[in-house]
């Protein structure tokens, strides 16, 4: 199937599947009359169609790998335009079609045992099973947890990001097939970006923020369908260069001038969250994109340049650099007036002061999946003005899931940078280097920009993003065996 007719057969279904979406909403925002009647048996018709254009146009393996595009596109949505809240829980539209992925998944196996071709195709069980391990130490770990509630609401988060992640790895196993997710990816940020300028020239956002009738001075930030602008920062921490790597790599002019405009929008609004961290991650993620289309000779030196000019600084400044730690980490806390905030820097190094207590008195297994919000809000031994969030993913990690878990994420993490930038030496397709330019310096830019949301555990584009870095390296391990990229 071509990436024309996905892209086809992607609009059609969204178009219908919105279509009525917007229909039972509405109709359920009614009273009992007649805009009700009308509405239940249009959405009848609707999901007819749906189900006769699936029948005559799409066979089974197109109808599953459309959900699977349907489910990416609509991560990006968020829980901006469509819930339902249940008890503690809310579906999405994204956790709707993850369940039904599941359940075409399901179904598939029951069907045709497809599942063990897909398997034998897979190069990444190590990572694979990795997250299982952590999935299973997640549910153990809630045996000592304090807040059992709080441990079942993070595991279902993490439940749908490693499902996600097996289901891509699963099934996008094809070069084709990875440009058509990070197509989407690209043509999705366009529309997020769209709402973001609305908000910071309107001044309005959507009801799933933060910012939502908030306080009038903070109204410009944008915040487009995430929580807060932070979030928004670090999600086009990674978009930035996902554009420029398109920008620089694809021959179309057309193409060329989407990309240039992709990534100066993301980098504007990036400006215009304040997000330090999340510019950081930019800057990081610019050296690092350098880096890799440096020859391999200047590599070498570059980097024993980089080596002794940080010796250097470090020698120049150990004295400021012992102060300001000192300060943050070391001297005993001063109380400040309740009447005015804990400054930011401040209040940064007693989350991590607190996290890192948390860890220690657990004897680095953690406190327990998803407890250290809890432990923050009722243990806490460093003042945090009530700011019950690590702001710290990895610390996050470490925190929740100890010692083990945290280093597993770690090399997981630098196992796929190391890989793509292998197979970036081998890579002889456009395509090819363009996917693993961005994602190189996007993974690069995520980690330093991770510090800037409160949390990631609720950040599902963090999953999107490692699903499909797992699924270029799986699909470049895979083509190695045949010829490189």
């Amino acid at each position: 199937m071509s990436v024309k007719q996905t892209a086809w057969q992607m609009t059609i279904g969204c178009i219908l599947l919105v279509a009525g979406i917007w229909l039972v909403q509405t109709a359920s925002m009614q009273s009992i009359g007649l805009k009700k009647m009308i509405a239940i048996p249009v959405l009848l018709v609707v999901l007819a169609g749906v189900a006769l254009f699936m029948k005559f146009y799409l066979n089974g393996d197109q109808v599953f790998m459309s959900a699977i595009y349907l489910l990416i596109a609509f991560t990006f949505l968020n829980n901006a335009f469509f819930s339902i809240h249940v008890s503690f829980f809310s579906l999405f539209l994204y956790r709707i079609l993850l369940l039904v992925a599941f359940a075409l998944f399901i179904w598939r196996m029951r069907d045709k045992g497809t599942y063990i071709s897909q398997w034998q195709h897979i190069r990444v069980k190590g990572i694979l099973g990795f997250f299982a391990a952590w999935f299973l130490y997640g549910l153990i770990s809630l045996l000592w947890a304090h807040s059992v509630t709080d441990g079942l609401k993070y595991m279902s988060l993490l439940a749908m990001g490693m499902g996600f992640v097996f289901l891509v790895v699963m099934y996008i196993q094809r070069m084709d097939q990875l440009v058509t997710f990070y197509s989407i990816w690209l043509v999705m940020t366009v529309f997020v970006m769209g709402i973001g300028f609305y908000n910071h020239f309107t001044l309005n956002h959507l009801p799933n923020t933060s910012l939502y009738l908030g306080p009038a001075y903070k109204q410009h930030y944008p915040t487009s369908v995430f929580f807060n602008q932070n979030d928004f920062a670090t999600f086009l921490s990674i978009s930035f260069f996902l554009y420029v790597a398109c920008m620089r790599q694809m021959k179309n002019g057309y193409v060329k001038a989407f990309g240039l405009l992709g990534a100066i929008s993301a980098l504007y609004l990036i400006l215009l969250t304040e997000s330090r961290a999340s510019l950081l991650g930019i800057f990081a993620g610019i050296a690092i994109y350098v880096w890799l289309l440096m020859p391999r000779f200047l590599k070498k030196w570059s980097l024993i340049a980089v080596a002794g000019l940080g010796v250097v600084f470090i020698a120049v400044f150990s004295a400021k650099i012992y102060s300001v730690f000192n300060d943050l980490f070391l001297a005993s806390q001063v109380a400040h007036s309740f009447s005015e905030p804990l400054p930011s820097n401040i209040a940064r190094a007693n989350l991590i002061k607190n996290a890192w207590h948390f860890f220690t008195d657990s004897y680095g297994f953690g406190v327990g999946a998803g407890n250290v919000s809890y432990y923050l809000a009722h243990y806490s031994i460093f003042d945090t003005d009530q700011v019950v969030e690590v702001h710290n993913w990895l610390l996050e990690v470490m925190a929740n899931f100890g010692f083990a878990i945290m280093l597993g994420y770690i090399s997981v993490y630098a196992y796929l940078m190391f890989t793509l930038y292998q197979q970036y030496q081998l890579a002889d397709t456009r395509a090819a280097k363009m996917i693993i330019e961005g994602l190189f310096a996007a993974m690069l830019s995520f980690l330093v920009s991770s510090i800037s949301p409160s949390t990631v555990s609720n950040l599902y584009f963090h999953w999107v993003f490692l699903g499909l870095v797992i699924a270029a390296v799986n699909i470049s391990k895979n083509q190695q065996r045949l010829k490189p990229w």
